[in-house]
């Protein structure tokens, strides 16, 4: 395994981040670290990544233990914090020569400097300050120090904060096209770039992992059953719709349009034509709706808070 934690826990003070968790993930793989804010995902990258010491339990990368052997493990791992702390003054390729100096040998460093622009696209920018980049060629110089190294472990926390649609394709495809020969662990709140990107997501909620299975399969999972999108020609009663046989939740939106919600055996589209014909209510349409990964991790999260 790449990366293989053991019941790790960390503690600030009396305060439990972490609270017993195992996982591994192998090479080959991109993999989804989700969380609501405060859950410990950049806890548990930053333990990774030798940034903090666990309080107890075990870490390994590539066989190497992060306490024990730090510089080895730091030799095996890139990392990406999401506040992508660059300098802002200086040029592309100097910034680059210069992290790079720090950790690749002087002859082969030129080479991988061509090549890293090459892979990440930063050729037509490689001239100009950092400061004066987009935040999606920002995003792609930070990648690019992190794998200036050549590490068989890449650590992401937040890679596509701030990004536009046609920056956010950019930096996925590079995501998936990294992910093919190394381990990703990828940090985010942006649940379609989860779908899109990621082979497997692993949930943390209050220090504990509640999830971890391929991303497919935890789609199908969703515990919330099944759900209807209704929309009706004017307000809708949702006492009434609450009241329907079967009816879990109801989730008011706009424009007289509800998201009506029950059990897996439940058919919600005769319940919502018979209270509408009953409530003299015209449909103007219905959808039956799949369960999404954000569906489930509101689910997943929900239920250990409750």
């Amino acid at each position: 395994m790449s990366v293989s934690v053991e019941q790790v826990t960390k503690l600030y003070g009396q305060q439990k981040a972490l609270d017993e968790v195992s996982f591994s993930v192998s090479s080959g793989q991109v993999v989804g670290f989700l969380g609501p804010n405060g859950a410990g995902k950049s806890t548990m990258m930053k333990i990774i990544t030798c940034f903090l010491p666990q309080s107890s339990g075990k870490v390994t990368v590539d066989g190497f233990d992060v306490r024990e052997e730090s510089l080895e493990v730091r030799r095996r791992v890139g990392y990406l914090p999401e506040n992508n702390p660059l300098y802002t003054d200086m040029y592309v390729r100097e910034f680059l020569g210069f992290i790079g100096g720090i950790q690749v040998p002087r002859r082969d460093l030129k080479a991988r400097i061509d090549a890293l622009i090459e892979r990440t696209g930063l050729g037509p920018e490689q001239h100009k300050k950092i400061g004066a980049l987009s935040k999606g060629y920002r995003q792609r110089v930070g990648l690019a120090q992190a794998l200036i190294h050549d590490p068989r472990v890449l650590i992401l926390d937040e890679p596509t904060t701030g990004l536009d649609p046609n920056q956010l394709v950019g930096i996925r495809d590079l995501i998936r096209e990294i992910g093919r020969d190394r381990t990703v662990m990828l940090s985010t709140h942006i649940m379609q770039e989860v779908e899109a990107v990621c082979d497997r997501v692993i949930i943390i909620n209050k220090g504990k992992i509640v999830a971890d299975e391929a991303t497919t399969s935890l789609k199908r999972k969703g515990v919330s059953g099944n759900s209807i999108r209704i929309g009706f020609d004017r307000a809708a009663d949702v006492k009434a719709l609450r009241a329907l046989s079967g009816v879990s939740a109801v989730e008011v939106l706009a424009n007289h349009e509800y998201r009506i919600r029950a059990a897996a055996d439940v058919d919600l589209r005769k319940e919502a034509f018979r209270y509408a014909v009953e409530a003299g209510l015209t449909i103007l349409n219905l959808q039956q709706e799949q369960s999404d990964l954000e569906t489930v991790f509101r689910d997943l999260t929900a239920q250990v808070q409750a």
